[in-house]
Parts: structure tokens; C-alpha cells; sequence
């Protein structure tokens, strides 16, 4: 097994249709669910807790087009359904069903760099490398 460090920008990145779209320099993750408590009359503390439907919120940090994207015409604003793939040294992290927030962009006249771009994804999915 090799034996690999901390994850770089080119373990971190977009694809789309099975294509890497774009390469990402960091990110933050953040996953919450809506959980319920379930009542019952004459209690005076909750009897259970129901697990909820989990949301998945990130945040990226200074994303670069892939070359293949840039000539394919692929922009950051088009993307739908996509996803970010996460590989760390011992397993591949995938947030699937991606969707985009907002896009922040800074810098050159054409360049295919955007600095920060919320996304929400409908699934995670963890696999040993």
C-alpha cells in the first residue's frame, strides 16, 4: 500500500459525467440533519429522537479548470449535478447530486479561476482507497 500525505488540489476536485471538471485547492464541509424529538402526552422529556433527512454544505476555496473543461466550453456558472471528490490517504470521500449556491470571483479577464463557491450536495459517500 502507498503511502500518501495530506490531500493537494490534485486530490481535491469537480467531476462532472464522470470527467474531472476542475481542480480545488480547499474546502469546508458541513453536514446537518433534521432530526425531531417524538412527544408524548404526560412526559415531561421527549421519549425518542427520530434521525432526520442529512444536508450537506460546502464551501470551496480557489477552483481551476481543467483544460479538457476550458476547451469543452464548461463554465462554473452551467454546472448541475455534479461532484466533488475528496481523495485523503485512506479513503475517497464523494458528495454527489452537487449543486452551486453562490460563485465568487476575483482576479484576471478570462482566466477559469473562481475563489469561492458554496455548493449543497444530496449524498455522501465513503470508499477505502
Amino acid at each position: 500500500m502507498e503511502t500518501r500525505g495530506f490531500p493537494t488540489s490534485a486530490d481535491i476536485y469537480l467531476e462532472l459525467e464522470g470527467r474531472k471538471v476542475a481542480v480545488v485547492q480547499g474546502y469546508t464541509a458541513r453536514a446537518s440533519k433534521s432530526s425531531r424529538f417524538v412527544e408524548a402526552f404526560g412526559e415531561s422529556e421527549p421519549v425518542a429522537a427520530i434521525d432526520g433527512q442529512r444536508k450537506y454544505t460546502l464551501e470551496l476555496t480557489r477552483l481551476y479548470a481543467t483544460d479538457d473543461a476550458v476547451s469543452d466550453g464548461i463554465s462554473f456558472y452551467d454546472l448541475e449535478d455534479f461532484s466533488l471528490v475528496i481523495c485523503k490517504p485512506d479513503r475517497k470521500v464523494i458528495y454527489s447530486g452537487c449543486q452551486w449556491n453562490d460563485i465568487q470571483e476575483e482576479g484576471q479577464l478570462n482566466a477559469m479561476v473562481a475563489e469561492k463557491v458554496s455548493l449543497v450536495a444530496s449524498k455522501r459517500i465513503e470508499t477505502t482507497a
